[in-house]
């Protein structure tokens, strides 16, 4: 199913028993609805296979949803198709590491992680904080890292290193290599990016 696109990944899901899902995906399911509540990046997004919608009440939330739809509607379906019940290695790799990572050192696939640097360096507290806001929590990485979900059994720990006289800010992200078992790279890179992109929204 490594080319499923979003309307096939709505009739997969269409198909799926609920408890199933459920169990393998780490969410919620509500049958008065037939909607899924899935946590995602500390908002809380209702998935309804029948109208084939995806709906959230926060701010973020519906940035997430809506301004970053192209990033995270195939990626929400995709992980709800796909998630498996395993657990965490606890083994971080770099995105590159994956099956095809290569994919996220060229062309439009490298990661925009200078956004990061540009808005957080020298600026700890505040990139600590907006990790918070979304659902995550500080990593011992780095200067300071966050580790963030954006779907229950896929983190993703951003760090940053602040700049100094002698060597520029960087930033950079970790995976725990059991996301190569629970989504396609292609994926991976998608949930990774709208992660990036939401700790760059100003919701106030």
């Amino acid at each position: 199913m490594a080319e499923l696109g979003r309307e096939r990944a709505w009739d997969f899901l269409a198909e799926l028993v609920p408890e199933d899902v459920q169990r393998r995906a780490c969410v919620s399911y509500d049958p008065a609805m037939s909607a899924y509540c899935l946590t995602s990046l500390g908002q809380d997004l209702t998935i309804v296979p029948k109208e084939r919608k995806i709906f959230a009440k926060t701010p973020s939330g519906k940035y997430l949803v809506d301004a970053l739809g192209y990033l995270s509607q195939l990626s929400v379906l995709r992980y709800l198709v796909d998630a498996k019940d395993i657990p965490l290695t606890g083994e971080l790799v770099k995105p590159s590491e994956l099956p095809g990572g290569e994919i996220f050192l060229k062309g439009t696939h490298v990661l925009p992680l200078n956004k990061i640097t540009g808005r957080f360096d020298q600026r700890p507290a505040e990139f600590l904080q907006k990790g918070k806001e979304l659902g995550g929590f500080a990593a011992d990485y780095g200067d300071i890292a966050v580790r963030l979900l954006p779907f229950p059994r896929v983190p993703v720990v951003v760090v940053l290193w602040s700049g100094d006289d002698e060597f520029p800010a960087n930033c950079s992200v970790l995976l725990d290599s059991s996301c190569a078992l629970q989504l396609p790279t292609d994926i991976v890179w998608s949930t990774v990016l709208m992660s990036i992109e939401l700790m760059m929204f100003a919701s106030s």
